[in-house]
């Protein structure tokens, strides 16, 4: 649903115009009403009017493409591809208003973006056929050659598999409590891609527990102490079309992030301990995060049972078939997506590919844990914020050189996988100091990686991402030239009503 945006400018900012009177210089444009008259005829506010007037017009316009500037190209799957150039294309403020810092700010085209870019509708990345390649983006040959520049199909893929995380963070929030009496129900997912359906719900359950005097201090906490709780989901694509589109059927397991006090708790046990089915001693992983990963609930088994028998049950169900196995999480859940690739890969005699797409994820392993997943051959694309402080622990904060030294010690963390990393401050939205929650939030990754282009241009100028929900969720970090232009274009951030009651907005559908 599209939102009423006003498209001329505020009336508050003519005293701009006032302002730079004096060096105002006439040039010939068809925003210049003093190129048909002279100046001296009319007051500059009403000439500012006029100007504002024609800027309207031109809008009203802009989506109609220049007869004259339409180009022809061929694409790579040898269509011919038309791109018009929009009246509005060429329009350069700067011109009219030379020594105004901001013009190209306050330009009609970059108000439109702007408009487009804070509208709940939105422009879709393309849907491109992967076929044959699908593998390639599925990491078979560690995403080589993709990332930097970063591939458009790629970045698609990322930014729904981030979508699948959204929606598993949804349907935690819409009901958190588990009773400790019996059995969970289903629940509902509200999916992000509807070629897809939720096959299993995951769980986690804490091994350590809050002592008793914590309910007589704050009683109210609920479900905050839960031990157990919804942790995410196993979907799996059962459309024909989509199926045929990706080259292959996709079963996708989402991980949300920590979000109970029992979770918090086990984030912070963070000595290394020796994977269970492992006999060796140096394959070590983050106490928390296994315990979270192999202790069972009073009603609910643990999250490596769940996943194992699902995705057992889903391999015999689709022999035969192509299929894929991809892993996403958040946070915490980028943590467990490790440990979940790692108990999946051998479950079964003939594993399809296993690949995790993983968004802020701390250290999970020492070096022995990333030589076991690589021998597994478990591909993982690490998503990280260069800001955000979770990707750099558990452990030490020491210069890159000694951590490379410390990685062959069995007792030192390290990152496993290729990454791609992205810069909160390269985003021209976001703040340059912004706080350390925005740094970690995932809406706030899903920004970066859709405007992400390559390392020498690190956001693109046609970016399809909505601001909506960004600056729903972190308005405070939004740069006030865009919060108070979004006030100007008649949006209300409390009309906003996010998750979304059937499917969540996708550049990706």
């Amino acid at each position: 649903m599209m939102i009423g945006v006003g498209l001329t400018l505020p009336a508050q900012n003519l005293n701009v115009f006032n302002a730079r009177r004096a060096s105002f210089k006439c040039q010939k444009s068809p925003l210049n009403p003093t190129s048909r008259r002279h100046a001296s005829s009319a007051s500059s506010t009403e000439l500012t009017r006029e100007t504002l007037s024609n800027l309207e017009k031109l809008l009203q316009k802009s989506n109609q493409p220049d007869p004259e500037r339409v180009v022809k190209t061929s694409t790579s799957n040898g269509s011919i591809e038309t791109k018009g150039k929009g009246l509005l294309e060429g329009l350069n403020l700067s011109r009219i208003w030379p020594e105004m810092k901001a013009a190209e700010e306050m330009s009609p085209r970059h108000l439109n973006r702007l408009q487009r870019l804070l509208s709940k509708t939105m422009e879709y990345s393309p849907r491109n056929n992967l076929g044959s390649r699908w593998r390639e983006y599925h990491g078979c040959n560690d995403w080589s050659g993709l990332l930097d520049p970063l591939d458009e199909n790629l970045r698609r893929e990322v930014v729904r598999y981030g979508e699948f995380v959204q929606a598993a963070y949804h349907g935690f929030h819409s009901n958190p409590a588990m009773s400790t009496d019996e059995a969970p129900l289903p629940r509902h997912v509200a999916l992000p891609d509807r070629s897809y359906k939720v096959t299993k719900s995951l769980y986690t359950t804490s091994s350590v527990g809050l002592p008793k005097w914590v309910d007589d201090v704050a009683p109210d906490l609920g479900w905050m102490t839960q031990r157990s709780s919804w942790i995410g989901y196993v979907a799996v694509c059962d459309d024909k079309r989509e199926i045929h589109r990706m080259g292959r059927r996709d079963i996708v397991i989402a991980l949300r992030g920590t979000a109970t006090c029992m979770e918090w708790a086990e984030n912070f046990r963070a000595q290394l301990d020796q994977i269970p089915e492992s006999d060796d001693p140096t394959q070590r992983v983050e106490r928390g995060f296994l315990s979270l990963h192999k202790t069972r609930g009073a009603h609910v088994p643990s999250l490596a049972e769940s996943v194992v028998e699902e995705v057992q049950r889903l391999i015999e169900l689709y022999k035969g078939e192509p299929v894929s196995i991809t892993i996403t999480g958040h946070s915490l859940g980028a943590a467990l997506s490790l440990l979940v690739a790692d108990e999946i890969s051998s479950c079964a005699p003939h594993v399809p590919p296993v690949a995790v797409f993983s968004f802020g994820g701390p250290r999970v392993g020492n070096k022995g844990f990333v030589e076991r997943l690589n021998k597994k051959n478990v591909k993982v694309l690490r998503i990280v914020n260069n800001q955000d402080l979770i990707t750099k622990v558990p452990g030490v904060f020491i210069g890159e050189k000694a951590q490379q030294q410390q990685q062959e010690n069995p007792w030192t963390y390290s990152h496993v996988g290729t990454e791609l990393r992205v810069d909160t401050k390269m985003s021209p939205y976001l703040k340059s100091n912004v706080d350390i929650a925005c740094c970690h939030d995932l809406e706030a990754y899903l920004h970066l990686v859709d405007g992400y282009l390559s390392s020498k241009c690190p956001f693109r100028s046609n970016a399809k991402r909505s601001l909506a929900k960004l600056l729903h969720d972190q308005g405070s970090n939004v740069k006030q030239l865009y919060t108070h232009k979004a006030l100007s274009l008649n949006l209300e951030r409390d009309r906003f009503s996010f998750p979304m009651p059937s499917c969540l907005p996708s550049p990706s559908q």
